[in-house]
């Protein structure tokens, strides 16, 4: 008689515990299966910036008052003698970053350069100001 009342029992024992375990297995899933993360309507990330971009944002980034490119008027890239005259002309200049294949310099400072000398560099050197830009 102890053998017809176990059998119920272990047999209702077995179902509890493969429910449970079943019912549990999809617990790390936290989004429901209706959505659909491909019909989801997110934007691609826009591109990494590079060269020019990159660079001026890298001194924008430094939150400098004033933002200044520098470049030849013949268009080719900058040599130690335009560096040391920049230097030299451009003391209040912070931070300089060469980019563009050495054509050109982004300064970044806290001075106006049109109150020092920003002629005498014109004189030299096609002059930017990207400033707020």
């Amino acid at each position: 008689m102890s053998h017809k009342v176990i059998t119920p029992t272990l047999l209702l024992v077995a179902m509890l515990v493969l429910s449970i375990s079943l019912s549990s297995c999809n617990r790390g899933n936290s989004t429901p299966s209706s959505v659909n993360p491909a019909n989801s309507q997110t934007s691609p990330a826009p591109p990494p910036k590079t060269g020019f971009e990159a660079d001026l944002e890298y001194v924008r980034k430094g939150q400098y008052t004033y933002v200044w490119v520098f470049s030849r008027k013949d268009g080719k890239a900058l040599d130690k003698d335009d560096a040391a005259y920049l230097r030299t002309n451009a003391p209040q200049v912070v931070d300089w970053v060469t980019t563009e294949e050495g054509k050109k310099v982004i300064a970044g400072t806290n001075f106006d350069l049109a109150q020092g000398n920003l002629a005498l560099l014109q004189k030299r050197f096609k002059v930017e100001d990207y400033t707020g830009k």
